[in-house]
């Protein structure tokens, strides 16, 4: 490793169980995370600190995951910091609701524990023009 700090991840999950395998694999897979469980924390999450990526559930309790998403990505500084949807949406059209919304992609759940750190840092590889 080159020494350079673990990329921060702000990781927005509802869910219990979701959050902790999560936060576990991103740990695991060399990144630091901040956690909020709600719209509320997220928002004062990301007054605190930028992280390099957000990954958001979009489903969340009492805020639109993909109109906190806009929220953020409008936020000045914010411009280039990836917002990803992390969802078991799967119908017809969500994919191109997650994009329109100004997200970069989305990880589909329920979670690949083999893959889903390193699909975390492929979004930041693009992000960063690594491809």
């Amino acid at each position: 490793m080159s020494g350079a700090p673990d990329p921060v991840v702000l990781l927005v999950e509802d869910n219990e169980l979701n959050l902790e395998l999560a936060e576990y694999l991103l740990a695991d897979g060399g990144f630091r995370v901040i956690l909020a469980r709600d719209g509320p924390q997220a928002r004062a999450a990301a007054g605190r600190e930028r992280p390099d990526i957000v990954l958001m559930d979009v489903n969340l309790p009492g805020v639109d995951g993909l109109e906190l998403a806009r929220e953020l990505r409008s936020r000045p500084g914010w411009e280039s910091v990836p917002v990803v949807a992390v969802t078991a949406l799967a119908m017809r059209g969500d994919r191109e609701r997650i994009l329109e919304a100004g997200l970069s992609g989305y990880i589909s759940k329920p979670l690949d524990v083999s893959t889903f750190a390193d699909s975390v840092w492929a979004f930041l590889d693009r992000q960063r023009g690594n491809r």
